[in-house]
C-alpha cells in the first residue's frame, strides 16, 4: 500500500510540473540545484580524501605528482566538455581517448605509489 501511495505522489508531482505554467523552468531549476548539491558534496569528499592522504601524495616524486594532477585536471575538463564533444563523431572518439589517457595517468601514479 505504501508503494502505491509513493507512485501516486510522484505522478501527482509530474502532473503539476506538466500542467503548471512555468513548470518546465521550475523542474530545470530543481535539477540544477540538485546537480549543484551533488557536485558540492563530491568536491567536499575529494577535499577530505586529499587532506587525509596528503602525506602519501607528497611522498610521490615530482614527476608522478605532475602526472596525477594533470590526469585529474584532464578528466575534469573532459567531463565538463562532454555535451560539446558528444555532439560529433570525432568528438565522441576524442572524449573516450581523453578519459582513457586520464585513467591511465591516475593508474600509473597509483602503481608508482604501490611500488614504494
Amino acid at each position: 500500500m505504501k508503494h502505491v501511495r509513493n507512485v501516486a505522489i510522484v505522478l501527482a508531482l509530474g502532473a503539476v510540473v506538466y500542467a503548471a505554467p512555468g513548470g518546465g523552468a521550475a523542474a530545470a531549476l530543481i535539477t540544477w540545484v540538485l546537480s549543484l548539491a551533488f557536485l558540492g558534496l563530491l568536491a567536499w569528499f575529494v577535499a577530505g580524501l586529499y587532506r587525509r592522504h596528503r602525506g602519501e601524495v607528497f611522498s610521490l616524486g615530482d614527476g608522478t605528482r605532475v602526472v596525477l594532477y594533470g590526469s585529474v585536471g584532464l578528466a575534469v575538463l573532459t567531463v565538463t566538455a562532454t555535451p560539446r564533444l558528444w555532439a560529433s563523431g570525432p568528438g565522441t572518439v576524442a572524449w573516450f581517448v581523453l578519459i582513457a589517457a586520464a585513467s591511465f595517468g591516475v593508474f600509473s601514479a597509483w602503481r608508482a605509489y604501490q611500488r614504494y
